[in-house]
């Protein structure tokens, strides 16, 4: 197919983001006793420098962060915070470098990717301080690939390795280098057996996806809802996989700090609280719709309020024939009685060994260094002990990738990476 130029992810992040303001004070806010403390246990008042910027990109995902400033819980633990909407995950990467932004909803692995130098500024840290989500991102392809749908990988891999021998290669789209829907296109691709030297792999800010799929730019994108869901609501694509397919309760987002505001320990954890309480709020299904209608609105995602609240709910019309499925429990996760939110290192380890195996890096990486540098998991376990949490037990235990069943070992990523060759 002839594809006109994508659209590039090199926006400037604004110099002076706007307040987005207070809103209204939603009266469920009470309904989930997970999401309420007692005042006893309000950290003591501290003298805030300035608001604290926080970013977000237009995805479903980023409704703890929202939720967390609509709910007055920033308000609650004594923050002043602007919530404010980015373009790319270029400029997200910009804001939290230069310190435009202090905090912002960031891809789990864009720390991992800007350290290691696969996404720029090699050795320039961006603190990891929680999780915000598991789950719900999805590989979405154009109506035109309909024979690669469904769940029979070596259907859909026979089905794109024959558009690359017919000298039609698919053009797919990421949302950054290194990120976490360029290591699930990576992964998809190999667990079908199609080389990914033989497609191209763009990078297409999340809100541009739906647009530049129907103007032609490519066959296919992976990204965070509701952009999968819009693209089947208009009839332009087919969901070709959810990431919860790939690999369930898989870590997806994260809270991102400036490494200077890292520092700021009381603000920072008072943050931490606002997201954990929002990400409670967020688990209760009955919840959901609230927080769909709000989130639609043109200042955050700017999505259709429906397919936001299909989603979110696990209710997925997949497109290409398929019907509805639905996913219960491994939809889109916030808390999981706060098992999302803590940050592993196992996590982390598993991208890295990814880069290698991809190819994005030449050589091994000190996986542990790596790792410890950038996640904040004492501070995790701080917060999580004042909010009442219990922190999982497993940082670095295997686990197995629910798509190929491959098993991880985060103490031996080598041997992980040579019992997993992809295609060439």
């Amino acid at each position: 197919m002839t594809k006109r130029a994508p659209t590039a992810d090199t926006t400037a992040l604004p110099t002076a983001p706007a307040d987005t303001g207070r809103r209204a004070f939603l009266k469920t806010a009470g309904t989930t006793a997970a999401a309420t403390v007692a005042a006893s246990s309000l950290p003591r008042a501290f003298a805030q420098k300035k608001a604290i910027n926080i970013g977000f990109i237009p995805l479903t995902d980023c409704a703890s962060i929202v939720m967390a400033e609509e709910l007055g819980y920033f308000k609650k633990y004594g923050v002043e915070v602007n919530v404010v909407k980015q373009a790319s995950w270029a400029a997200v990467r910009d804001g939290l470098l230069s310190g435009d932004l202090h905090a912002s909803h960031l891809l789990y692995s864009l720390p991992l990717s800007v350290y290691t130098g696969v996404g720029g500024a090699p050795g320039k840290e961006i603190p990891i301080a929680m999780v915000l989500d598991n789950n719900g991102q999805a590989i979405t392809l154009s109506t035109s690939l309909a024979a690669a749908a469904g769940t029979d990988l070596k259907k859909s891999g026979a089905a794109i390795n024959a558009m690359i021998a017919a000298k039609k290669a698919p053009t797919l789209a990421v949302t950054f280098p290194g990120g976490t829907h360029d290591i699930w296109m990576r992964y998809w691709l190999a667990a079908m057996g199609v080389p990914q030297s033989k497609v191209g792999i763009i990078v297409v800010p999340p809100p541009q996806m739906v647009a530049n799929m129907k103007v032609g730019n490519m066959d296919g994108f992976c990204v965070g809802e509701p952009w999968g869901g819009v693209a089947v609501d208009q009839g332009i694509g087919f969901t070709a996989l959810t990431t919860q397919q790939l690999w369930k309760n898989h870590p997806e987002k994260v809270l991102g700090l400036n490494k200077d505001f890292s520092a700021r320990t009381d603000e920072v954890k008072a943050v931490m609280r606002a997201v954990l309480d929002a990400s409670a709020w967020l688990d209760s299904l009955p919840n959901r719709r609230a927080a769909s209608k709000i989130i639609s609105a043109s200042r955050y995602v700017n999505a259709p309020e429906d397919v936001i609240r299909d989603r979110l709910e696990g209710r997925y019309q997949m497109g290409a024939g398929q019907g509805t499925r639905q996913f219960l429990g491994d939809q889109m996760m916030f808390s999981r009685s706060a098992q999302t939110n803590a940050p592993r290192h196992a996590h982390a380890i598993w991208f890295l060994a990814q880069y290698v195996r991809f190819g994005l890096l030449k050589q091994a990486p000190d996986y542990q260094a790596v790792a410890n540098r950038l996640l904040m998991t004492d501070l995790y376990a701080q917060v999580a002990k004042e909010a009442g949490l219990k922190v999982p037990a497993d940082d670095m235990t295997p686990f197995t990738v629910t798509l190929d069943h491959a098993k991880f070992d985060p103490r031996n990523p080598a041997a992980y990476i040579k019992a997993n060759p992809i295609p060439v």
